[in-house]
Formats: C-alpha cells, structure tokens, sequence
C-alpha cells in the first residue's frame, strides 16, 4: 500500500511528463507554421495560383511575401511577379505604380526590362467600349492620353535593352503608337486649319513631320504645313515644306482635308 508522499510522488512525475509532452507538441507545431510561412513556401503557392489564372490569389499571396520577408530574393521576384498579377487582374493602377516601384528600387536588376514593357503594355491604347465599337468611332480623334506614357516605355526597352526578349514587340507597338500620335497631331491641325487658326495649325502639322518620322500621316502633315504658310504669305517656309513633301512623296501638293468629317450622331 503506497503512503500518501508516495501518491504524491507519482502524480508529480505524471504531472511533468504531461507538461514536457505538452511543450514538445507546441514546438512540433510551431516548427511546421515556420515551415509553412517559409519565403521559399509562400512564394511557391503564389506563383502556382498565378500559373492557375487566379491572379487574386496569387497577389494575396505575393503581398503577404513582400510584407513578412521584403529583403529575400523570393520577395523581390515577387514584386516583378506581382506586375504581372495585377496587370492580368484589370488592377491597371496597382500594375503602374508596382512596375514604377520595382524600376526604381531596381533600376539594375537583370529583368527590370521586364517592369518597363509591362509599364507600357499597361498604358497601351485602351480598348474601345461598346458605344465605341458600334458606331466604328474613330481613335485617332480620341486624345492620346495614355499613348504618349505606353510610346516612352516601350521606348526606353528599344533603345536601353535591344537585347531584351520583350524589344521586339515594344518596337511593333511603338509603331502603332507612333501612327497613333501622328494620327491624332494631324486631326488637330486640320481643326486649326478649318478655323483659319493657320499659325496653331502649322505648328501642329510640323511637330507631326519632326517627332513621328515614317508615319503614314506625315504626308498630310506636309500638305497642311504648306497651306498653313501659303495662307500666312511666309513663301520661304511654305516652298521648304513643299520640297521636303516633293522629295518623299512626288507629285503637285493635294489640298489637305480642311474640314472635320462629323460623325452623324454628333450634332454639335
């Protein structure tokens, strides 16, 4: 029969091994968390959701990476990452500014080309809305608010990386900008022109001809300049147009359009 120092005793030894069993499991489960929050882990799932299309997802992920951990080389891949994600998520301002953020705190990472042509692909034309489509408007009529940001990005991958795998396209879009910008310069000018603004409208017609060479409408551009100093009695300038125009494209100088063509629905 034991005596009661001895019941004691036991249950203090019970009592311990309780204690010690119960410490042992708080650092077994709390070694997994560490694991489970490891950058390399959250990276990991980030990056799969992104490869899965689940762009919110995977943005909750990389912020939660780049909050915990922001000087791992995983955080820094996921703010490059994180570019992307919010692009594809229609989140085009997110997109802007991490793309910003990243040039500027990187500005001499291996793939900070890579933030400078999604810069651009973000401020790249945006697309027509559904009143747009139906009544075919005409977008180089639109004021190029966004194009002149897309044109000096995509530039800066051109010119600064012509090695990069992204040159080529920004290069195919820099000229559809290009014709863009042209496009829009020339339909101001031709406003100016329809309202005897002669002096606006040459100007207008002469940044077209000197800053988006090779455009298509450059040969407008031309003509406008040419009636613009004809109307202005400055013979110099206007024979110096007209030889540049003679030189590239031959033939007597055709009347520009001097009057905007209105849409139908438009009734002012």
């Amino acid at each position: 029969m034991l005596s009661l120092s001895g019941k004691f005793a036991r249950g203090g030894v019970l009592a311990l091994c309780m204690v010690l069993l119960a410490t042992a499991g708080c650092r077994t489960h709390r070694g997994k968390d560490l694991t489970k929050s490891s950058p390399e882990v959250l990276y990991k799932k980030a990056h799969k959701s992104l490869d899965s299309y689940d762009f919110q997802a995977a943005i909750k992920g990389y912020e939660q990476l780049t909050a915990r951990f922001p000087f791992t080389d995983q955080a820094r891949q996921a703010r490059l990452d994180l570019i992307y994600a919010y692009y594809r998520a229609g989140e085009k301002e997110s997109a802007t500014d991490a793309a910003e953020t990243f040039i500027r705190e990187n500005p001499t990472h291996p793939r900070v080309d890579y933030a400078w042509y999604v810069k651009g692909l973000v401020e790249f034309e945006r697309q027509p809305n559904a009143l747009e489509k139906l009544f075919h408007v005409d977008l180089s009529q639109r004021p190029p608010s966004t194009a002149r940001k897309s044109f000096s990005a995509f530039r800066t991958v051109v010119e600064q990386y012509p090695k990069s795998e992204y040159a080529h396209d920004a290069e195919q879009r820099m000229i559809y900008l290009r014709n863009r910008l042209a496009s829009y310069e020339v339909y101001v000018a031709r406003y100016y022109m329809k309202r005897g603004a002669y002096v606006a409208a040459a100007q207008r017609a002469k940044g077209c001809v000197e800053n988006f060479d090779g455009a298509p409408a450059v040969k407008e551009a031309l003509q406008i300049m040419v009636q613009a100093y004809d109307r202005l009695n400055l013979k110099p300038l206007a024979d110096k147009a007209r030889t540049v125009y003679e030189l590239n494209y031959g033939g007597a100088i055709q009347l520009a359009q001097a009057d905007i063509k209105r849409p139908w629905w438009k009734l002012w």
